[in-house]
């Protein structure tokens, strides 16, 4: 097997993008880019650090992300499993990329940027529900922000093949068969609802 190792060859395969992939991107928030960010409620933001990169989910039950200005957006790290991933590799190198999905459109908002991590207690402040607040936030300094291609959410049919989870293992089933049964199971399984709401936020 041969492998691509060199960008003329790539574009050779491909071509040159359209007129309107390259229009489409702006470097801070515009109001058509900023409606539709603070109507998603679910982004992936990926980084990368000495170990390699990492891809993470972040949901809540509003915008998923606050704006400050129109070039800095606020992401709140809500109550998770404290691997630090995340947190980790944006102290060790700021480049962070989000992609922001809303249910029911096949387009996706991509956003390439830089981010630091404050415990800041006034802007911790602005994200508390239920009289908590995130451990900390982190603060997006916006480079580019443009629309992905719907192809892909079009071809996985995501919002209209309804619920394919069925005869899937579940998140206790997966961490028993990793530490050989000493973790997880189904007590795991049958508890995590109630545990997961309690420490929602």
């Amino acid at each position: 097997m041969e492998f691509i190792e060199d960008i003329p060859a790539l574009e050779a395969l491909y071509g040159t993008p359209g007129t309107p992939a390259l229009r489409k991107v702006a470097h801070r928030l515009t109001p058509l880019y900023r409606k539709w960010i603070m109507a998603s409620r679910l982004c992936v933001l990926s980084t990368i650090g000495p170990e390699g990169v990492d891809g993470s989910p972040r949901g809540d039950d509003g915008p998923v992300v606050l704006e400050l200005d129109p070039g800095t957006l606020a992401l709140p790290d809500w109550r998770g499993n404290n691997r630090l991933d995340s947190l980790r590799n944006i102290v060790r190198d700021p480049r962070v990329s989000l992609m922001f999905f809303v249910p029911g459109s096949n387009t996706v908002v991509r956003l390439n940027g830089t981010a630091k991590l404050t415990a800041d207690e006034v802007l911790r402040s602005r994200f508390e529900k239920h009289g908590k607040r995130p451990a900390t936030v982190i603060v997006i300094q916006i480079g580019e922000i443009y629309t992905q291609c719907a192809r892909a959410l079009m071809r996985a049919g995501t919002w209209t093949s309804g619920d394919e989870s069925a005869g899937l293992p579940s998140a206790g089933e997966i961490l028993a068969e990793m530490t050989k049964g000493e973790e997880g199971g189904t007590l795991y399984d049958s508890e995590w609802g109630a545990r997961a709401a309690k420490t929602m936020w």
